[in-house]
């Protein structure tokens, strides 16, 4: 008796959706990106339940008469093909033709459509891919709702994350695809609130500002440049604007948000000499590219891309970065000397002067740098030689130290009451993270970040602990944030997570020099930590060695 059996369509559509409907923020980018291609000027996206509940896509584009609309319903069916050649000429966003069945087939779905210029058109009710009636409805566009997602598939259902999480990821579609489409409205809804709202932009530039506000996007350099068949527009971390995280790195090939190592290398590659160890860039880069130069279609979900010329996009990206960064650089004052360094960064509450700081930056600056007043030289960017206390040395990474002593600062509430800003700082965030500050303001208040709801992706910042004073706010929010957003670390709880990236964007960084004075306060700080050989990372804060030792290590006894 054969074994082999023909799987039926309703069985190929579930595991069709196992490759494409990975979970809520799946359904919208692929339901985005049919509306896209239909060209639409204006999407509106209203979520409950975090997806599971209710999905809704309305969109003004050309919409599809009665035939097409039961069609686009069968596996495989797209408009968007006709021959194989076509798979390596692609210009439209999706193509496969597999999503709409995919999505149908694990939750109570609707379309109601109508072709533009027509009084009427279809609607459908389908529940677990099967239709259970149509009718004539009038229509402007397309809407397609999708409730009660995966509610035949328990097991893919189980493995959703909690509700706040899922949503994350649902902004985080919508914010991608505006990212790429500047040209569009994008409206999305969580509950009936307005969560995002981005009105058609002139550029990429105008969108970058409407998602994160001015001051975000000053802080990037503006690449351009070109080659035969490839263009590449990109907005980079100007000098000194660095994170603690990789968050807000993202690339884009013809307007679709992929992977793409080689790219991410290259641009890391231009920052080499710029960036701080340890710290990462912001970066948006548009590739623009001749379709037959590129194959999209290496993923079921379109994540990833294969270039013809791997090494001339490489080039490509790393000459442009490198040509901004520098121009960028060339226009800076970049003349710290040693002799400006009477001044430090480093302040503690207890050190008792409010006269002290912040250095300028000596960038560029890496030869040996004697500090008078204190037996130290500063070796490299972070690291400082010090005299023992009972004779030998002292190799200190004064980032990791600072970091110690603010991470347990923080855990511990040490002359943390946050101090009241004489003029509150609004800070603008983009759409996820500002979800989550709000939902952990709690938790920032025990750190001595005070801040509320200000609308349009702000919060006011009413207070802040002195040791934050004079940071940058958005870059400790918005890596405070990501940390949220990405849950406990092994061996972690949440608030310790988020404690060790606060401390981390506060403390003193690279390519800072600290004064007597504040070295000293700092050695004290760290003396009285009580782990005070690591940094929240579990890094080395200094090494010590002894007269031994150092005998030792030059032949004598």
């Amino acid at each position: 008796m054969s074994r082999i059996k023909v799987l039926d369509a309703a069985l190929v559509n579930k595991i069709s959706a196992g490759e494409v409907i990975e979970r809520p923020a799946s359904v919208v980018r692929e339901l985005l990106e049919n509306s896209i291609d239909s060209g639409a000027t204006s999407i509106e996206v209203d979520v409950e339940g975090g997806g599971v509940k209710l999905i809704r896509v309305a969109d003004d584009g050309m919409g599809m008469d009665p035939t097409d609309a039961e069609l686009c319903l069968r596996s495989h069916a797209t408009s968007k093909l006709d021959t194989v050649e076509d798979l390596f000429n692609l210009s439209s966003m999706g193509f496969r033709g597999e999503a709409l069945p995919s999505i149908a087939s694990v939750s109570r779905f609707s379309l109601t459509t109508a072709r533009r210029g027509e009084a009427a058109g279809l609607s459908l009710e389908v529940k677990g891919g099967e239709v259970l009636g149509k009718r004539e409805a009038p229509s402007v566009g397309t809407v397609v709702e999708v409730r009660d997602l995966f509610f035949n598939t328990p097991a893919r259902r189980k493995f959703l994350k909690r509700q706040s999480t899922e949503l994350a990821h649902i902004v985080d579609a919508v914010t991608r695809l505006g990212l790429t489409h500047p040209a569009l409205r994008f409206v999305l809804r969580v509950g009936g609130t307005e969560t995002v709202n981005l009105p058609r932009a002139g550029d990429r530039a105008e969108r970058l500002r409407q998602l994160y506000g001015g001051e975000f996007v000053d802080g990037l350099a503006a690449v351009w440049r070109e080659a035969p068949g490839l263009e590449l527009e990109a907005f980079v971390s100007k000098p000194g604007n660095f994170r603690s995280t990789r968050s807000h790195q993202m690339v884009f090939v013809n307007r679709r948000p992929v992977r793409e190592p080689s790219v991410n290398h290259a641009l890391y590659s231009a920052l080499e000499g710029f960036q701080p160890r340890d710290a990462h860039p912001i970066f948006f880069i548009y590739l623009d590219a001749d379709p037959r130069l590129v194959d999209l279609n290496v993923h079921p979900a379109k994540r990833e891309v294969r270039f013809q010329d791997k090494e001339g996009v490489y080039r490509l990206v790393k000459r442009g970065v490198m040509d901004a960064i520098r121009a960028e650089n060339a226009g800076q004052d970049t003349g710290a000397t040693a002799g400006d360094a009477a001044a430090g960064v480093y302040a503690p509450p207890t050190a008792g002067t409010g006269a002290m700081s912040v250095h300028q930056e000596a960038a560029g600056r890496f030869e040996l740098g004697l500090m008078a007043g204190l037996p130290s030289v500063y070796l490299g960017e972070t690291f400082v030689a010090l005299a023992a206390r009972d004779g030998g040395v002292v190799l200190m990474d004064h980032h990791a130290a600072h970091e110690r002593v603010l991470y347990e600062r923080f855990l511990k509430g040490l002359r943390l009451r946050g101090a009241g800003l004489l003029f509150p700082r609004q800070v603008r965030l983009g759409p996820k993270e500002h979800m989550a500050v709000l939902e952990h303001a709690g938790m920032l208040a025990e750190f001595g970040i005070e801040l509320e709801d200000f609308g349009g992706g702000s919060v006011i910042v009413r207070s802040v602990p002195p040791e934050i004073m004079d940071a940058d706010l958005e870059g400790i929010l918005s890596d405070a944030a990501n940390q949220m957003l990405s849950g406990e670390q092994p061996g972690r709880t949440l608030r310790e997570s988020v404690a060790a990236r606060i401390a981390c964007h506060a403390s003193v960084r690279g390519t800072k020099v600290l004064g007597p004075e504040q070295l000293a306060a700092l050695l004290d700080d760290l003396d009285a930590a009580d782990d005070p050989e690591h940094c929240p990372h579990g890094r080395p804060t200094r090494v010590v060695f002894d007269m031994d030792r150092l005998k030792k290590l030059f032949g004598r006894k």
